[in-house]
């Protein structure tokens, strides 16, 4: 059962020291418009994240590389008492890989933490890191001390914090979301108070802030669980995708794997009918592990093929040919878990500037698995959008977040899309999403919010209905709104 409760997220903050229930709401907040003119503005003035289709108009945007100390937390306090003063939003970003405008305040304060100190304690397993941090910094630190992530994003790019805020999951398994293995956060509220949270102390302000977008407060550190890096050998199975459910679910009970994927075929005449489960093993030998390495020529080939796709269905069943017969012959391994999560998205990335990769993704249960193939057959190939990839992941159950989107273990299908940049590729791709996220709650799945913002206001109160709770228990802790974004002012602030 949730620990969180409707009653724990309206009371229960009343009972963190000075934080009472008082302050009037702020009413007619501005509500972020489903589609842009094409060019989106750019320059001085406006922010964007990794869609190209945010362009947000800012105040005024500040990089911070303090430490996580005190100056750092006086620099948050300042900022966060003249955005109250002026009336405006403040929102912190790090790499900004959303594609809703989440991390940016729309005419407030926009903060970008740069600052990547890691700290180890080996004797308790877990690190200390500054909020800014990159994945790739946290792997730089621990991989030296035979150390690894216990859970991260599968692209080291982003930042910890972020990570923690959106919730974000990996594929190492038998794991949850990656804020399952933080210990405890340190951020600044609203009202300038620091504040320590945990599991154990001020719980409910650390499961508000567990997939809470940056809306509960501005992280400063963070102290996070790792676990020993280790050499991993990969084994393949191809089959038919209406059997992935039960291999994968084989795969996550077998305590000898420790890491685990699935891909979908793409081509539309064969559409989602075959499944390739990617699973790792530790290997015999355990001795002198070589330093994780990054990109390699593998990656780069597979880059190039993959781009090849765009409008090519008979390279996508090439790509399906050489990840289902060349590549196992060619990735034995075996892989260090570091080297195997060390790699940046730009690897994948899109350089036409006429087009953009939008991601989806999609949460459903093991037994729903099959009821998601159908929906996925029925709705996208007959969309206008060019779909390039679908990755399966495993998610364990996470029951303390509000936003929670695995209230039981789920099977995360994260799907690649290639969009034009115009309006029509945007109406078109609207479209197609409020289809697939209507056939996904029917079978009682999930869709994710760091993505495009194309649900409707009731299909996100039906998959998250404790975001009612969520955005009650903001209006307690924040009355004054100052910590905003995109999700805020156009799902939670309009329930």
């Amino acid at each position: 059962m949730k620990t969180f409760t409707r009653r724990a997220a309206l009371v229960g903050l009343g009972g963190v020291a000075g934080y009472g229930l008082s302050g009037a709401l702020r009413p007619n907040l501005p509500v972020y418009a489903g589609t842009k003119p094409m060019p989106a503005p750019s320059g001085e003035g406006f922010l964007n994240d990794a869609s190209g289709l945010s362009a947000t108009p800012i105040k005024k945007h500040l990089i911070l590389n303090d430490a996580a100390d005190d100056v750092l937390v006086e620099k948050i306090r300042a900022e966060l008492a003249e955005a109250q003063s002026e009336g405006r939003p403040l929102n912190v970003g790090a790499a900004r890989h959303s594609m809703g405008a989440q991390a940016i305040p729309r005419d407030g304060t926009a903060i970008t933490f740069d600052n990547g100190a890691v700290e180890i304690d080996s004797d308790a397993q877990t690190y200390r890191v500054h909020a800014g941090a990159r994945w790739s910094e946290v792997i730089a630190a621990l991989d030296p001390q035979g150390w690894s992530p216990k859970v991260m994003q599968s692209n080291h790019d982003f930042g910890v914090a972020a990570t923690y805020s959106v919730n974000a999951h990996g594929w190492a398994v038998p794991f949850g979301p990656m804020g399952s293995t933080v210990r405890s956060v340190r951020m600044v509220l609203a009202s300038g108070d620091l504040v320590t949270c945990s599991p154990d102390e001020n719980r409910d302000l650390f499961y508000m802030a567990m997939g809470g977008y940056g809306l509960v407060g501005v992280i400063v550190d963070l102290e996070v669980e790792m676990v020993k890096n280790t050499r991993l050998v990969p084994s393949f199975q191809l089959l038919d995708a209406t059997g992935f459910a039960q291999a994968f679910q084989t795969a996550v009970d077998d305590p000898t794997v420790k890491m685990a994927f699935g891909r979908l075929n793409v081509e539309r005449a064969t559409f989602f009918q075959k499944a390739m489960l990617t699973t790792f093993r530790e290997a015999e030998d355990q001795d002198d592990l070589p330093p994780a390495s990054g990109s390699g020529i593998m990656s780069h080939l597979a880059s190039r093929i993959y781009r090849a796709q765009l409008g090519n269905e008979p390279f996508k069943s090439f790509r399906w040919f050489n990840e289902t017969r060349v590549g196992p012959a060619l990735r034995s391994g075996p892989y260090t878990r570091n080297s195997l999560i060390n790699e940046p998205v730009a690897t994948l990335a899109d350089r036409n500037p006429d087009r953009t990769d939008i991601l989806h993704e999609y949460f459903v249960g093991f037994d729903r698995f099959n009821d998601f193939l159908t929906a996925c057959q029925d709705v996208i190939p007959a969309s206008y959008q060019e779909f390039l990839n679908v990755t399966l992941r495993y998610v364990a159950t996470d029951d303390n977040s509000l936003l929670s989107y695995a209230p039981v273990p789920r099977i995360a299908a994260v799907m690649s899309f290639s969009q034009e940049l115009n309006q029509r590729a945007e109406a078109d791709m609207t479209r197609m999403t409020r289809a697939l996220i209507d056939r996904i709650a029917d079978i009682e799945g999930a869709y994710y919010l760091p993505y495009r913002p194309h649900a409707t206001l009731d299909q996100f109160k039906r998959v998250y209905p404790w975001s009612i709770a969520f955005a009650e228990a903001k209006r307690y802790l924040d009355p004054d709104l100052v910590l905003r974004n995109n999700l805020w002012d156009q799902y939670l602030g309009q329930i």
